[in-house]
């Protein structure tokens, strides 16, 4: 057992008796994406080295670790800040560790994928006291009715995917997480590979993640009642000119959702 695992029993020992010692601050996965994670184009995305996290295996492991054993009650007493930080750090830190499983063997995340059942189906870890998948991650937990209600959400969970928003060389805290979900749409939205507006034909040319969850920006939530409000809010990272922007606040442009890259966000591609 390394210096890592016997941190994470450590605290995972302490947790289970006191709730409270589990490292909200999450400093092991910040640790390991300060080193793994590189900002490209001009920070509107991220790669990830995962040669790097190869080498680095254990410590993500240790960190892993310490998330599966945190009980349910425990997680229940945290604030809504402090839980979203956590699922979302869960998320993103297992999806690593399923590239992991197979890496450098192959060229996509849907790789991954059986006959009958998606990567995202697979489950491979324990969270909050059961076996887990990372569907259940996303949409039975962080996108559950009622409880978090943030479509930023969907700008910092993160598919190990060219097309996906940027995985972030930071970790997601409790008391700060307003404002990296707020980075994280502002990063993603003024990236012209992914979002842009088209002048000549007046079309809002969007990632296809908006076509997929587009129902969640449609809720009231953070102030959204549709996608329009939403796009209408960031109309001037989405457009190069005050007239552009103006007719994207309008709400009047044709929406068209772009190919979504599925290749894998690898440092070394």
């Amino acid at each position: 057992m390394n210096v890592y695992r016997i941190v994470a029993v450590f605290i995972v020992l302490l947790s289970a008796s006191s709730g409270e010692a589990f490292d909200l601050r999450h400093s092991q996965w910040q640790a390991l994406v300060e080193k793994h994670v590189v900002w490209i184009d001009e920070g509107g995305g991220s790669q990830v080295d995962y040669a790097g996290f190869q080498e680095d295996r254990g410590q993500l492991k240790a960190y892993l670790d310490g998330l599966s054993a945190v009980p349910r009650k425990v997680f229940d007493g945290w604030s809504k800040t402090d839980q979203l930080a956590f699922l979302i750090n869960a998320y993103n830190a297992f999806t690593v560790e399923l590239i992991l499983t197979r890496y450098p063997d192959l060229e996509s995340i849907r790789d991954l994928r059986s006959l009958f059942r998606s990567p995202w189906k697979k489950k491979f870890f324990r969270l909050l006291g059961d076996e887990r998948h990372l569907d259940w991650v996303e949409h039975d937990m962080i996108r559950a009715p009622g409880v978090y209600d943030d479509p930023r959400i969907h700008m910092a969970v993160n598919c190990a995917s060219i097309g996906c928003p940027a995985l972030r060389d930071e970790a997601f805290v409790g008391d700060r997480i307003d404002d990296q979900l707020e980075d994280g749409v502002r990063r993603f939205l003024r990236d012209r590979s992914r979002n842009r507006y088209d002048p000549r034909s007046e079309t809002l040319e969007v990632s296809k993640i908006f076509d997929w969850y587009g129902g969640d920006f449609n809720q009231g939530h953070q102030g959204y009642d549709s996608l329009e409000d939403f796009f209408a809010e960031y109309a001037v990272l989405l457009t190069d000119t005050p007239e552009d922007a103006e007719k994207v606040r309008s709400g009047s442009v044709e929406i068209r959702h772009l190919p979504y890259d599925w290749d894998l966000n690898d440092l070394r591609r």
